[in-house]
């Protein structure tokens, strides 16, 4: 597995899980703003730019990511992030082991399945892939998800770097994730994120995880659209981590 750290020195480990189609760079104002407290780790995705493997299921991924934290720290950390698809993987991972961190944050985090959306994702990367090696196209995309402009630099290179059949396989993987069952012997305390701003799915999907985590605890951010809060907010995002641990 390919990751970025920041503050090695650190004992208490954060580990940041990105967006579909974005990478490490996704949480790096965050991990800067804490790099002198904590050792902050971030993960690159499979099937992302400079990734060891293709992309399988959000179920592979959390697997990777226990076997990860059992192989070098011990079987637990002191708090994990994830953002829309990563956030899936961070839910899968603490269905699947309960005790793994101390606190978690899930950012939209899609948990209501859509076979229509599933059926569209192939036909339509299918006919408008290529254009994403264009500037022109990727800058249209670039500014529907509402990144920070300076980011589009490390958002054209990795994009351009993500296969076809990747892409295609973590968009579908997306649209179909569910809550596990095992999700509410979780022993963390989780903050659930969502933007205001964000479309009705995404809002009734945190209102979900709310409920199937019954110590959680939601936050709606004002006039925030989808990722804007690690992404474009990292300090703000940073501060939230610190009030979190009482710090």
């Amino acid at each position: 597995m390919h990751y970025v750290e920041f503050g090695k020195e650190n004992n208490n480990i954060i580990l940041l899980l990105h967006g579909g189609g974005l990478s490490w760079w996704n949480y790096e104002d965050v991990a800067k703003s804490l790099q002198n407290d904590y050792h902050v780790i971030l993960p690159i995705l499979d099937g992302h730019a400079k990734s060891e493997k293709p992309f399988t299921t959000i179920e592979d991924n959390a697997e990777e990511i226990i076997a990860f934290i059992d192989a070098h720290w011990g079987g637990s950390v002191f708090l994990i992030g994830g953002l829309s698809l990563g956030g899936q993987i961070l839910l899968e991972i603490l269905s699947q082991r309960h005790d793994i961190c101390k606190y978690a944050i899930i950012e939209s985090a899609l948990v209501i399945p859509s076979k229509l959306t599933y059926s569209m994702i192939k036909p339509a990367f299918g006919s408008c892939y290529g254009l994403i090696q264009y500037k022109w196209f990727s800058k249209l995309q670039f500014k529907s998800l509402k990144i920070k402009p300076d980011l589009f630099d490390c958002y054209f290179r990795d994009t351009c770097a993500i296969s076809k059949n990747d892409m295609i396989a973590f968009l579908q993987a997306n649209s179909l994730y569910s809550l596990k069952k095992s999700i509410k012997n979780c022993t963390a305390k989780v903050h659930i994120f969502v933007g205001e701003k964000e479309n009705i799915a995404m809002q009734k999907s945190a209102k979900i995880i709310h409920q199937a985590l019954q110590e959680s605890v939601l936050h709606v951010l004002p006039d925030l659209y989808h990722g804007e809060f690690s992404i474009n907010k990292g300090i703000d995002y940073a501060n939230k981590i610190r009030e979190i641990n009482g710090c």
